[in-house]
């Protein structure tokens, strides 16, 4: 239980990245014609002045010591990160039946965890097989029609649906290769440490990526839930969409993007 509480935990400040068509948010708006209920609005809303707490006085400060590191260290760890998440989107890929996408981040993850050096670097993009947006079970229900359900706020967890919350139950019963070769069956070159190391840098690497959108939405916002709840359930839509409409706040993009602006 512990080991799945962290996970969970870990695997929370992973979720907001957007990109995708206009005839992919058509196809999504005739599969769910409804946003999801807040059904547990006051326990939500405690639960996120709980969880803004946490993030005051332990994720933000650790955020902002990362931020310090030299920026190709910072730039490696988020091209390492990148090529392991291919491990979850690439099963997702042809579960959604998108057989190409999931042949070209398939060769991006040869390609970079052999010539890039467990993913350091990126000579895959240079080769032509082009980077694509990252892929999870909650997304693939979306786009066989689940309907997202409730919307919930999960301690240390943060925003998430009913289904996403499946979806990454999901991952913990076996569709996760990373974690079955690490947690899972504790093999003799990977282990769980290795799992929770690089899910733990995930988020801080995210953090540290959006501080000032963080900031700003906060600043900006008259209801700090309100817009958090709404960004996160537009950023759920648009990735089982697959809009090209990009979200502008709370981009996971390059550090090299990000340094740039």
């Amino acid at each position: 239980m512990k080991k799945i509480l962290i996970l969970l935990i870990l695997n929370s400040f992973i979720t907001l990245n957007v990109n995708a068509d206009t005839d992919g948010e058509k196809s999504l708006s005739k599969k769910e014609t409804e946003p999801s209920k807040d059904c547990f609005t006051k326990l939500n809303r405690g639960i996120f002045v709980f969880n803004k707490g946490l993030d005051n006085v332990i994720f933000q400060p650790v955020a902002k010591g990362y931020r310090k590191l030299p920026s190709p260290v910072r730039t490696g760890t988020s091209n390492a990160l990148n090529n392991l998440s291919n491990l979850m989107t690439v099963p997702n890929n042809v579960l959604q039946g998108d057989l190409a996408k999931a042949g070209n981040n398939t060769m991006r993850f040869a390609i970079n965890s052999t010539v890039g050096i467990l993913g350091l670097w990126d000579p895959a993009s240079r080769l032509g097989f082009e980077k694509t947006e990252k892929e999870d079970y909650g997304q693939t229900l979306g786009a066989w029609g689940v309907k997202s359900g409730c919307y919930v706020v999960l301690p240390v967890l943060g925003p998430s649906t009913v289904r996403d919350a499946v979806g990454s139950i999901a991952s913990l019963l076996g569709g996760d290769p990373w974690y079955n070769v690490t947690v899972k069956n504790n093999t003799q070159h990977f282990t769980d440490i290795d799992y929770y190391v690089s899910r733990t840098t995930s988020a801080i690497d995210f953090r540290a990526k959006n501080i000032e959108q963080f900031k700003n939405l906060e600043k900006n916002s008259m209801d700090f839930y309100a817009s958090v709840k709404s960004l996160y359930l537009q950023d759920r839509q648009k990735k089982i969409s697959n809009s090209k409409k990009a979200t502008n706040t709370l981009d996971d993009g390059d550090w090299e993007e990000i340094e740039a602006k």
